[in-house]
């Protein structure tokens, strides 16, 4: 299969991938509400948690909409899940932060957790996870500064934003035609 074929068919069986964004955009709004009712402390450790069943509820949504997430034998998922690994790595720097220096985890947790987009906007040959990567990182960025002592709400209302934009232009963006690719054993 040439590339363009194996990212029409991910595209296809992921259904336009909206189950992650939309769990992510659940869970962060949680987090900022969190964030506003709770203390620094608490408000961290709540989005601790509270990211960390993202990937949960995305099977949950996932499932209900027909998103092949995994049980995908396209090589480019395969790839996706390599990534989803590599970003969850990252709470080798977390778990230290959170215990060490906790006013950085909204930032260190709020960027590692879309660094992923990247490779998804690869994969569908699509600028939109390169806007959200980087606007949400930039984002994160200004708000830790800006809001030091409302950093969890304020990283909240960033990555909810990013999420909100990405997802409008997920479902504007037509799923890649599947015409030309050869029929795929399915697992």
């Amino acid at each position: 299969m040439t590339l363009d074929q194996l990212r029409a068919d991910f595209d296809q069986r992921s259904r336009g991938s909206l189950s992650l964004p939309t769990a992510g955009l659940l869970v962060w709004c949680l987090v900022g509400v969190l964030g506003m009712i709770l203390s620094s402390r608490a408000a961290t450790l709540a989005m601790v948690f509270a990211t960390g069943a993202i990937f949960p509820i995305a099977l949950g949504i996932a499932r209900m909409r027909g998103e092949e997430l995994i049980e995908n034998g396209n090589p480019l998922a395969r790839l996706m899940g390599i990534c989803v690994l590599m970003v969850n790595l990252l709470w080798a720097v977390h778990i230290p932060l959170l215990m060490r220096a906790p006013q950085f985890v909204p930032l260190s947790l709020g960027i590692a957790l879309g660094l992923h987009w990247m490779v998804y906007s690869w994969i569908i040959a699509h600028p939109l996870g390169y806007r959200h990567a980087i606007l949400r990182t930039a984002g994160l960025l200004a708000v830790w500064f800006a809001f030091p002592g409302h950093a969890v709400t304020a990283s909240a209302v960033v990555v909810v934003a990013a999420y909100a934009m990405t997802i409008l232009e997920m479902r504007a963006r037509p799923i890649m035609s599947t015409a030309a690719r050869p029929n795929i054993a399915r697992g």
